[in-house]
């Protein structure tokens, strides 16, 4: 026989049974602790190779007196130097962790066992989670226990199995903080080692015992033998599997094969008649007809490479792994591993098996949905807590509506019957949600470290900048404090400063499209005679600018922390700002939007976003740290020659946009607007006849065109640039809340709305007012006058997103669906319904003398007699 003396297969010898000490299982505790030591926990030490045995008498020894194959090789080689080094085999238990009890009663040792065949995915990554959690709770329950979140490494297949592969799913679990108990490459644990590649002795000592024992036996079929038995058996119309032409084969034979130096698998031999029955925790009872099911399944192949399952089976008992949670995808699996435990008198584990996660389409989760890979989601700017936040969601729920949960808030409230077997589908706008949730909970400077990245990422940074530099920690903080109530994930924060340091000013006026926001707004004069005013005032040096050395005051609503106020004013430059576009207001005769949005084009280059001031307080900062940001990388345009482009942008404005089409002091499309703006006073049609039903004589569109729903207000705050609007973040029951802007500042506080469940319309079309978009409006209900508003009360017990009723209306027919948001505004239709919203004298809100219902009751308002809108 041929042997490669610098590389030696090493191959273990029967175990002696009885020489395994009992004192790595002691029988005073119910489960093992962890106790450092040189030796692994159930193992015992072989000798080394005498030095005066040569690798190829070794060899030829164990094969001639254990019987054992011939080149019998296991996928990674080992080199005698590394055996002597090492100075160990392992062992088999003779006793396993959990025999004798019941493994639902112990101290929760739950493992995570991936292939490093590629990247961590969100189903992989789910199922690490759902592991990590029950062993942390496990180990709040258990103080000083073994239970434990354990990290094994499934590379047996060696074709596919690589280091990078295994680097980058490590480097993914640490990055959603799903840190491990036990692992590969950590000392003083009692179960290692932790990849099944440093485990083969193992695996060739439980197939010894099985074949000792009579449960398993040899098979010489030869390949194509194998092949000849398939189409046998499939010409037949039966399933194809082993006929276990070996089971019983006379021992005689075995041996003259064996001497022979004939290859052989080893089979595990499936008891007759033997039926396999699970409790699974999520999926209840599941049953197999073991021998009809798998047949007599190989647990070593010819080239001696121990098989998938039986690695996980013998792992999972020498472990002592309380519960395996995997994907349904493995319940096959369990099969051939409980009858490999069973065989092994190993107690099995509870199992678990969690539902596929799917695509938008119903379809299993694959990379045609987008991105899959933990890492992905990392670059994509979502946050750790978020991702096992919504991770945790896919299949579990605590049995309330949360959906926010911080990471020992999941650990306290996750329970494993909770989770349900159903498919679940994977909702990239649903995770952005929430990833905005945690954001929100965060303050600038917690969240800056993420945007930094994203900077790093994004080629803000020069090669060589020191990113522990002040310049860097001041602009990345400037960043993070001019996105964070916008942004879904930290990129977002690295995309709007790019757009912020930019200019999107055209060269000329015919190259804004006809359709433009901007190009309508140009055409009706404002634009010009506020720009040329503009550079009229930076050409004498009275353009209102930031201050070179307080830069960060304009971000101090943020972060109070992080700014310089030694003038006494958390921005004094805002607030110079303001004053002089109040005097150019009434120099020029404009306001509101006729003022702001020329002047956020000018300036910016765009017709929305952040406050003004905000952001030339960010170019200036950028501009300032010119050595460690790469100005030309990201197309920063200085204020300077922002000017020289708006003043060569406004010499090709046609002359006819050059003048205001409305008056000085007002604008005919302001004119239109305020008068739009005022809400109508409504009378209801006098009735002629007391008894009439008014529904009687309504000609109108149906109140079930209208989709009114129960909201709640999560958040107000001030339109930066309309003194009358709010802007208010509310939740309907979709999977983001509304944004929407109501012109109720003059009436009530933010104290006075946020928390209040309202009601909403809405299906009206999005539209942005002074810049904000805006999706719906919030009924109030207003005296004759319109002195008095206030806000429309569902009942407190109403849900958040049912459907406002009408009593006589069919609102569950296909007839009493909302009309489409285009059909609403085409049509006019709210217009129409509008003079018949009004309040009865009791204060409840009617539609032709029929209340507003919710499945709690009626709505309500203060302001009896009155109209509602």
């Amino acid at each position: 026989m041929l042997v490669n003396r610098s590389v030696v297969m090493v191959f273990l010898t029967a175990v002696s049974w009885g020489r395994i000490s009992s004192a790595f299982f002691p029988a005073s505790r119910s489960f093992v602790t962890k106790e450092s030591s040189a030796v692994t926990a159930g193992f015992r030490r072989r000798r080394a190779p005498r030095s005066g045995e040569s690798a190829q008498s070794l060899i030829e020894n164990l094969q001639r007196e254990k019987g054992l194959f011939r080149d019998f090789r296991h996928g990674h080689f080992v080199v005698s130097s590394d055996v002597t080094e090492r100075n160990q085999i392992a062992e088999l238990p003779s006793v396993f962790p959990l025999e004798g009890k019941i493994p639902e009663e112990e101290p929760p040792r739950m493992r995570f066992a991936p292939s490093p065949t590629g990247s961590l995915h969100v189903g992989g990554a789910r199922t690490a989670l759902y592991n990590w959690l029950v062993a942390k709770k496990g180990q709040m329950d258990y103080p000083g226990s073994n239970a434990a979140f354990v990290l094994r490494v499934e590379d047996t297949d060696v074709a596919r199995s690589t280091k990078e592969s295994e680097a980058s799913v490590i480097a993914d679990l640490k990055w959603l903080g799903l840190i491990w108990d036990e692992g590969p490459d950590m000392e003083g644990t009692n179960y290692g080692p932790y990849r099944q590649s440093e485990r083969s002795d193992i695996y060739f000592a439980a197939a010894q015992r099985l074949l000792q024992d009579g449960k398993a036996y040899r098979c010489f079929c030869t390949p194509e033998e194998l092949e000849e038995m398939k189409a046998e058996q499939e010409s037949r119309g039966e399933t194809p599997r082993y006929d276990g032409r070996w089971r019983d084969a006379d021992p005689a034979l075995v041996k003259k094969m064996m001497d022979e130096g004939r290859p052989y698998t080893v089979r595990f031999k499936v008891p007759s008649n033997s039926r396999i029955v699970i409790e699974d925790v999520i999926r209840g009872t599941v049953a197999w007809d073991a021998e009809a099911t798998v047949g007599d399944f190989i647990l070593l192949r010819s080239s001696g490479v121990p098989v998938y399952n039986f690695c996980v089976a013998v792992d999972d008992a020498a472990m002592g792994i309380t519960t395996v949670v995997r994907a349904e995808e493995h319940l096959t699996n369990t099969v051939r591993q409980a009858l490999a435990l069973d065989a092994l008198n190993a107690p099995r584990p509870r199992y678990a098996h969690c539902s596929l996660i799917l695509g938008e389409d119903k379809q299993k989760l694959s990379k045609r949905h987008g991105a899959t890979s933990c890492d992905q989601y990392r670059l994509d700017g979502f946050l750790p807590d978020a991702m096992i936040n919504y991770l945790a969601l896919l299949g579990w729920n605590d049995g309330t509506d949360n959906e926010i949960f911080t990471r020992e808030e999941l650990i306290d409230a996750f329970d494993l019957n909770r989770v349900v077997k159903s498919p679940s589908v994977f909702d990239i706008e649903k995770l952005k949600w929430v990833n905005g949730q945690h954001l929100k909970m965060m303050s600038v400077t917690d969240v800056c470290p993420y945007v930094q990245d994203q900077l790093q990422w994004a080629g803000f940074f020069k090669a060589d900048a020191n990113m522990e530099s002040q310049s860097v920690s001041d602009f990345t903080f400037a960043c993070t404090s001019l996105a964070k109530t916008m942004m879904d994930t930290t990129k977002d924060a690295a995309i709007n400063a790019k757009t912020v340091l930019g200019y999107g000013l055209p060269p000329k006026f015919e190259d804004l499209a006809d359709d433009s926001e901007a190009k309508e707004m140009i055409k009706r004069g404002n634009f010009y005679v506020i720009a040329q005013k503009l550079l009229s005032m930076q050409d004498e040096g009275l353009l209102v600018m930031p201050d070179p050395a307080n830069l960060l005051s304009a971000f101090a609503d943020e972060d109070a922390q992080k700014v310089d106020t030694a003038n006494g004013h958390s921005c004094q430059y805002t607030a110079d700002y303001m004053k002089q576009m109040k005097v150019l207001a009434k120099e020029l005769g404009v306001k509101g939007k006729n003022l702001f949005h020329p002047a956020r084009l000018a300036l910016t280059g765009e017709m929305s976003g952040q406050d003004v001031t905000k952001q030339l307080s960010l170019l200036e900062l950028a501009v300032q740290a010119d050595d460690v940001i790469d100005l030309d990388s990201i197309g920063v345009v200085p204020f300077g020659e922002r000017m020289e482009r708006l003043r060569k942008f406004c010499e090709s404005i046609p002359t006819e946009f050059q003048t205001p089409s409305g008056s000085a002091s007002e604008t005919t499309e302001e004119k239109k607007e305020t008068k739009s703006d005022k809400a109508p006073t409504k009378t209801a049609p006098t009735e002629t006849v007391a008894s009439q039903d008014p529904l009687s004589t309504y000609d109108g569109p149906p109140i079930t065109a209208l989709d009114i729903r129960v909201g709640r207000i999560t958040k107000v705050w001030e339109h930066p640039e309309a003194e009358k609007l709010y802007c208010e973040q509310i939740d309907v029951g979709e999977d983001e809340p509304r944004q929407i802007a109501s012109g109720l500042r003059p009436y009530l506080k933010p104290e006075d709305m946020e928390g209040r469940k309202v009601l909403v319309l809405c299906n009206l079309k999005e539209r942005k007012l002074v810049g904000f978009p805006s999706h719906g409006m919030v009924l109030c209900a207003s005296n004759s006058d319109h002195t008095e508003v206030k806000l429309v009360n569902p009942p407190l017990d109403a849900k958040i997103g049912e459907r406002i009723v009408v009593p006589d209306f069919d609102f569950e027919s296909e007839e009493g669906q909302p009309y489409p948001e285009n059909k609403i505004g085409k049509k006019k239709v709210f217009e129409s319904i509008a003079p018949y919203l009004v309040t009865n004298k009791y204060g409840i809100p009617e539609f032709l003398g029929r209340p507003f219902m919710t499945s709690a009751g009626a709505c309500t308002s203060p302001i009896g007699d009155g109209s509602v809108s």
